[in-house]
């Protein structure tokens, strides 16, 4: 019997990095496969440009990029918001294709609630005039990727819990940023004098939905996350976003074992 797909008024990712190393391309392909959008905003960096090999794209990757056309087919309105790994494509902005639309930024009604949606590399401190430096530390980051796989190759053997410290220590490098640059609190007080009441980052692969207090009111700030290490989207259903975790998402065997070449 097959799996009943999730209906889902918006879908959100960000941070997916096809192309990279680190990107969990087989988990977004299951986790795709198993909603049913109306609407699905890409929050940028879904292609890792900065770290795109010629002799690294596996099909798990292509097939990510499959289901997303399939979307687009099948009348689902899909927003590419533009990141700063696939920066080269902002140049396109305002490129629309039907159902598939490229922007930088993109603002939603929803329900009678403005939505705010954008990458959010704008308010990172490290971006700003230091692209290089940017570059260095993604490159320092595959590494520790792969130290990290090999970490967990032994611990599984000697049947330890495996690790996830590239997680932990991009973590703690990125709230040193956040305390600095405080873009959060910016992108706030932003929507707050625009009339926005939510708005939508990803960048900084930190998923969370809270809300944001400023001098001029408050506004609900969402991160959707990444397809990296946390494995999360946003959803938007009746009113309530949430955040959704891949770990505790629950697929029947035979659901998963399907290989997306058929895209049913």
């Amino acid at each position: 019997m097959a799996e009943t797909k999730r209906k889902v008024k918006v879908v959100v990712i960000s941070d997916v990095h096809l192309g990279f190393i680190g990107c969990k391309a087989k988990e977004l392909n299951k986790y795709l496969k198993s909603v049913e959008p109306e609407i699905l905003v890409i929050n940028g960096d879904l292609i890792d440009i900065w770290q795109f090999r010629s002799y690294y794209f596996p099909k798990s990757h292509t097939r990510v990029l499959q289901r997303i056309f399939k979307f687009v087919s099948d009348g689902v309105k899909v927003y590419y918001l533009t990141g700063n790994h696939d920066e080269l494509l902002r140049r396109y902005s305002g490129l629309n294709l039907g159902n598939l639309e490229l922007e930088d930024k993109l603002v939603l009604d929803l329900d009678g609630k403005l939505n705010w949606f954008f990458h959010g590399d704008i308010f990172d401190v490290t971006m700003r005039g230091s692209r290089w430096l940017a570059k260095l530390g993604t490159t320092g980051y595959e590494l520790l990727i792969l130290i990290n796989k090999l970490v967990n190759f032994f611990l599984e053997l000697f049947g330890k819990e495996k690790s996830v410290f590239s997680q932990q220590v991009k973590a703690a490098t990125k709230r040193s940023i956040k305390k600095f640059s405080d873009y959060e609190m910016t992108a706030a007080e932003i929507a707050v004098d625009n009339g926005y009441d939510f708005v939508i980052n990803g960048h900084v692969h930190i998923p969370v939905i809270k809300e944001i207090k400023t001098d001029k009111g408050i506004v609900t700030y969402l991160n959707s996350g990444d397809w990296v290490e946390n494995m999360t989207a946003l959803e938007y259903n009746e009113g309530v976003w949430k955040l959704v975790w891949f770990k505790d998402l629950k697929f029947s065997e035979d659901w998963l074992s399907v290989e997306p070449e058929d895209l049913p």
